[in-house]
């Protein structure tokens, strides 16, 4: 009672923190740029504010990554052409203002998606991330730069835990060690053990790094400025590939039992066997499909949700609607940090459940 009291106690604080923290941060939210603005002039005239396209720029990757303010520092654009490998600067593109010249072509950034620029100042080529075209994009971008921040962060814990662990051998957990060891054993004795049953050691270590991966991404995506502001767990190529590493995992470890399920089941005509493939195989690959839906809709929809919320300020005008616009943007974060938690715990609960459907033992 003693620990569980403290462990309470621990949280509580924890929660109060980042309710300050949000309290504070959200007062200072990316600001939208200065061309984004309703006093924002063109040749005079005051062009109207369009908050879908703040938001979608926000919530979009970018060769640009934002620190605070109107500040923000440009990467390495990588890009491969049917002539060669250009690489340069996105400095040079001047936020979307300013044509480049390289090597080969001349480039133009359109809503951070970079175009070949033909005779007349038309656009003869977009780049895309597949074979096949004369412009493939292989940038270092924000969503990739965030990436890489989790994963120094997930090392730093994982080393920094495993090392109190082996310097503490018998006695109880303190520091860093004894925030993640309750969520670590809630990983294990409330997600894998239930669903994966008496194997689900051998598991562990995907288990882990899905759950953390995603709840990390998802709380860097909530801070408004540098190291946070990307939104990584709101790609869909990102949940893409999380969900394949699940579809991967669940058939290359599926035994016998669950093979023949598919391909030869019981108490079913053999006539009926074409389309109950069929059907098996919709059900092997919309079950990944629906955690990447998953985690994608509701990261994206609450980005959406809290900048339009601070759109509400720039569309009335008026400076009294920002109170009220803060407070619900508050309590929108307050409420993102439940949701940064329950999407990890939902992706990993349903990974440990498919394995555990596939490694099942045949029931006589």
């Amino acid at each position: 009672m003693y620990k569980s009291s403290i462990l309470k106690s621990k949280i509580f604080t924890l929660l109060q923190i980042c309710a300050v923290f949000l309290t504070l941060t959200s007062l200072s939210q990316p600001a939208f740029s200065q061309e984004k603005t309703p006093e924002s002039t063109e040749n005079g005239v005051e062009k109207k504010f369009e908050p879908s396209e703040v938001i979608l720029e926000h919530i979009a990757d970018s060769h640009y990554f934002h620190l605070w303010g109107d500040v923000a520092f440009p990467l390495p654009v990588i890009l491969y052409t049917n002539k060669g490998l250009e690489v340069f600067s996105a400095a040079n593109f001047e936020h979307g203002h300013q044509d480049y010249t390289g090597k080969y072509y001349t480039y133009r950034l359109i809503g951070d998606k970079i175009n070949i620029v033909g005779a007349n100042s038309e656009l003869t080529e977009s780049s895309t991330v597949f074979k096949g075209s004369s412009l493939i994009d292989l940038s270092i971008t924000r969503n990739v730069v965030s990436m890489w921040m989790s994963i120094l962060f997930l090392l730093i814990i994982f080393f920094s835990v495993s090392s109190a662990y082996k310097k503490n051998v018998g006695k109880a957990p303190k520091g860093l060690q004894s925030f993640m060891e309750p969520i670590i054993l809630f990983v294990r004795d409330d997600i894998a053990r239930p669903n994966i049953g008496y194997k689900y050691q051998r598991f562990m270590p995907l288990l882990l790094t899905i759950f953390f991966f995603i709840w990390i991404n998802n709380l860097i995506g909530l801070v408004p400025f540098f190291p946070g502001g990307s939104n990584l767990t709101g790609n869909i190529a990102v949940t893409l590939v999380l969900s394949v590493i699940t579809l991967l995992m669940v058939n290359l470890n599926g035994n016998k039992h669950y093979w023949k399920h598919i391909f030869i089941p019981a108490d079913v005509p053999v006539w009926i066997w074409p389309l109950w493939w069929v059907i098996e195989l919709v059900g092997i690959i919309s079950r990944p499909f629906a955690l990447m839906i998953r985690l994608f809709a509701n990261i994206t929809a609450g980005h959406i949700i809290v900048l339009s919320l601070i759109s509400l300020i720039f569309v009335f005008k008026s400076l009294y609607i920002a109170p009220v616009s803060v407070a619900f943007v508050v309590f929108m974060d307050i409420l993102e940090l439940l949701v940064a938690a329950l999407q990890a715990f939902i992706f990993t609960l349903l990974t440990a459940l498919f394995i555990g459907t596939a490694i099942e033992e045949a029931h006589h």
